[in-house]
């Protein structure tokens, strides 16, 4: 997640691993606003600065500079490689029936009771990896080796609208009322700026993803749960 935890990880697998795969993000292009899926080349982290002196360990900065964090992390590994690596730079991740962040259930609870949901004025689509996909590609990079950024997404982006009409699909009594605002926080998968990402170089090197359109409605109901049609 950091730097620091980056360092370590370099220091303590020096000499002990053939090559090591880093669990990256699609929030290292945070700042990115395109209107093409965005590429591995838009974050060369050799060209990130690294502050180890930041507050890396108190956990409100830490949530708060998120991609941040795995920028400077890829850039210690690329900087000064002790080992091969990859950067596995993950999309946001839907399914399962244990989603710790809670992101899709955000949406669920307002559809359900028919109450507005915050997004920005500008809300962009963004790219999504069912979890058993991103299972599926990491068991998949540490057999190979590629090394450097990778992105790992499924193909077609989708917008909140389309995520709650997936969760309205399986909560029949619900409503999907989206809100923008101009000022707060707005809702999980509401983004302003265009970053969704291009996983052709994953494509050119085996893999084959799945359409985020094709398993959407089976994420939702995993997450849902069996008490939901």
């Amino acid at each position: 997640y950091t730097p620091r935890q980056a360092e370590i990880a370099r220091r303590v697998f020096a000499g002990r691993t053939r090559r090591y795969v880093m669990t990256s993000t699609v929030e290292v292009y945070e700042y990115e606003d395109s209107a093409d899926l965005v590429r591995e080349d838009a974050v060369d982290p050799r060209t990130v600065p690294v502050d180890l002196g930041l507050p890396w360990d108190e956990p409100e900065f830490l949530e708060s500079h998120y991609g941040e964090g795995k920028r400077q992390a890829e850039a210690v590994f690329a900087a000064d490689p002790a080992f091969p690596y990859t950067a596995v730079r993950v999309a946001h991740v839907l399914g399962g029936d244990d989603d710790f962040t809670g992101r899709l259930q955000h949406y669920a609870e307002r559809v359900r009771a028919g109450e507005a949901i915050a997004v920005s004025p500008v809300n962009r689509p963004a790219t999504y990896i069912h979890v058993e996909e991103i299972a599926d590609f990491l068991f998949w990079a540490a057999g190979e080796d590629f090394t450097g950024p990778v992105n790992a997404a499924s193909h077609g982006p989708l917008t909140t609208q389309e995520l709650c009409e997936a969760i309205v699909a399986h909560l029949p009594d619900g409503k999907t009322l989206l809100r923008p605002v101009e000022v707060g926080a707005v809702s999980p998968f509401s983004f302003s700026r265009s970053y969704g990402m291009d996983n052709s170089r994953a494509t050119l090197l085996g893999f084959t993803f799945g359409d985020a359109r094709a398993w959407l409605p089976r994420a939702v109901a995993e997450t849902l749960g069996p008490d939901h049609p």
